[in-house]
């Protein structure tokens, strides 16, 4: 494209449309359906400036045209209180819904790597030799031990805000550098899922593993949950980043960086609730059958909200994208 010739053919269009702009509200109807036309005019002009023939100044000039003209024609809009339950009746659930083919995958093969590691490790002294000591393993799986004592070693409160934190920065962690390639996510799962074996597989050589599992379901479910939707999120990001699709490589990340935006504020919330259970349930004195309970019925309610809540709204369109006001102009172009 000939940068010279193109903004000597539209040039006319712009000035016009600063002008309009610069008259504020004092538009007549005819004035304000031009403004319009020129506005999605001036859009389709700054994408052929910026695939075609990308020139600082005039990109520049064009994109605070399209903005200034995009806040006019849409008007200023304030999230409120119908913003954040539209996000979380509709938005939120169905961006874990539409992503489920990503994490879903990602909790059966971590589990299952989890489970091996526990197996390989509960039937092999000299790997739990190597791990530590035998009076530190002791110390660590004996009744009244460091596994059974680290969730009641702190207060309810503080523990819980504690463990929400750490959870939280996981999460957002896998959902931001899952553009790096989802390299970074694949750390992190395996690094947590070893964690996880290495706690199997030490009480179960103690002959304890039903005390461990009865410490680590009742909050682990609905946890573990949360950080696979992060983590498969996170690949499927990575995944764009090598195969976009029909949409340029640009769109697509930005369509579902801004869902992986969205999604970390909704695992947030379901975090909080996992610390709640891992502060408060798990170093309870109710039963381990009760502990159990609690922890499969949060989980219970989490999928039923995903897959059922989610689902609908996937299907009647909702993506987890912001709305379509609030994003950037994207029309098609000729090329």
């Amino acid at each position: 494209m000939d940068l010279d010739v193109f903004v000597t053919a539209h040039r006319a269009e712009w000035d016009r449309l600063e002008q309009l702009l610069g008259r504020g509200r004092k538009l007549t109807g005819a004035e304000a359906d031009e403004l319009v036309a020129l506005y999605q005019r001036t859009s389709t002009h700054l994408s052929l400036v910026q695939s075609s023939a990308p020139d600082p100044v005039l990109t520049g000039r064009l994109t605070q045209l399209v903005a200034r003209a995009r806040a006019m024609v849409t008007g200023t809009r304030r999230a409120g209180w119908r913003d954040a339950a539209l996000f979380f009746t509709a938005g939120f659930p169905a961006a874990v819904y539409r992503s489920r083919r990503w994490w879903i995958p990602t909790a059966l093969l971590s589990t299952a790597l989890g489970v091996l590691i526990g197996w390989w490790i509960a039937t092999h002294p000299e790997v739990q030799g190597a791990i530590a000591a035998p009076e530190e393993l002791k110390a660590l799986t004996q009744p009244g031990g460091e596994y059974e004592t680290y969730y009641s070693s702190h207060p309810a409160s503080s523990f819980a805000a504690q463990v929400w934190t750490n959870n939280a920065q996981a999460a957002a962690i896998c959902l931001v550098l899952g553009a790096f390639l989802g390299i970074p996510v694949l750390w992190i799962l395996f690094t947590n899922m070893v964690n996880v074996g290495v706690g199997i597989g030490l009480m179960a050589s103690a002959g304890r593993l039903d005390v461990f599992l009865g410490l680590i379901l009742p909050h682990g479910l609905l946890e573990l949950t949360a950080v696979f939707v992060a983590a498969g999120t996170g690949l499927r990001l990575g995944w764009t980043v090598i195969d976009p699709g029909p949409r340029t490589r640009r769109t697509a990340l930005a369509e579902q960086g801004r869902a992986a935006l969205g999604m970390a504020v909704g695992l947030a919330v379901v975090l909080f609730v996992s610390g709640l259970i891992e502060g408060f349930v798990t170093p309870s004195g109710l039963p381990t059958w009760a502990r159990i309970t609690i922890g499969v019925a949060a989980e219970a309610a989490f999928l039923l909200y995903v897959f059922v809540l989610g689902g609908r709204a996937s299907r009647a369109g909702e993506t987890g994208d912001v709305e379509a006001a609030d994003r950037s102009a994207t029309l098609p172009t000729a090329a």
